[in-house]
């Protein structure tokens, strides 16, 4: 009797977690955007996770058509690189389906410097030069850093949320195409975000996070940190 009883408690636990894993994996949506304030009047109401659809009636192939990839982009900066994304903003055809794509121009020793997606993984594939890439774990497996040599044809993925970056090592210009798994994969420039902030951040902040002198946080606080996205 026992047994039997013993049984139908482990009958009945597997179905609750079950039940749990089911729920779970239909809970909330990812944020597609860095947050979203809550407001009582739909009036004042811009965007809920990404966009308003648009009336099928009213949609035509425009909606999921881009044209221009082909073209090298600009990349005299201070950074030697481009960025051109193709996300949910500028192809409404995406909304909804979870993926986005980018091209990376480099010209010799550009950079495309220490950033994360805070809402995708990256899959990079290079098409011209050669690239030196790679990305650091999280805190909690030592930071530690992965990166690879990358020739025409090589393929690195970055996982979501990860710092990462590439250097074209060549002496030739370098193309790459990446693809995210999220409309709207979002960007954030660590030095960018860190030490060009609107408003700063209080310089004593960063002097005993990086343990360094304050007058180099307020010399690096007072550079004009360019993006190339």
């Amino acid at each position: 009797m026992q047994i039997i009883m013993k049984a139908k408690y482990l009958i009945v636990t597997v179905a609750l977690l079950a039940l749990a894993c089911s729920l779970a994996s239909a809970g909330d949506p990812s944020p597609l955007q860095d947050f979203c304030v809550a407001v009582k009047d739909p009036a004042s109401a811009l965007f809920v996770n990404g966009k308003f659809c648009k009336d099928p009636k009213l949609v035509s192939a425009n909606d999921f058509f881009f044209s221009g990839l082909n073209v090298p982009r600009n990349t005299s900066n201070p950074l030697g690189s481009n960025i051109t994304i193709v996300n949910v903003d500028n192809l409404a055809g995406l909304n909804t389906l979870g993926i986005s794509l980018a091209r990376l121009d480099f010209a010799p020793y550009g950079l495309n410097p220490p950033h994360t997606h805070p809402r995708g993984t990256e899959f990079l594939i290079v098409l011209q030069g050669t690239l030196y890439a790679g990305f650091v774990t999280s805190n909690g497996d030592g930071n530690r850093l992965f990166t690879k040599i990358l020739y025409p044809g090589d393929v690195i993925i970055f996982p979501i949320g990860l710092i990462h970056f590439q250097w074209n090592v060549g002496k030739t210009n370098a193309i790459a195409f990446a693809g995210f798994n999220s409309q709207n994969e979002g960007r954030i420039d660590i030095a960018n975000a860190v030490f060009g902030s609107d408003p700063k951040i209080n310089p004593d902040v960063l002097t005993k996070a990086f343990q360094v002198d304050k007058k180099l946080v307020e010399y690096l606080q007072k550079q004009l940190w360019f993006t190339n996205s």
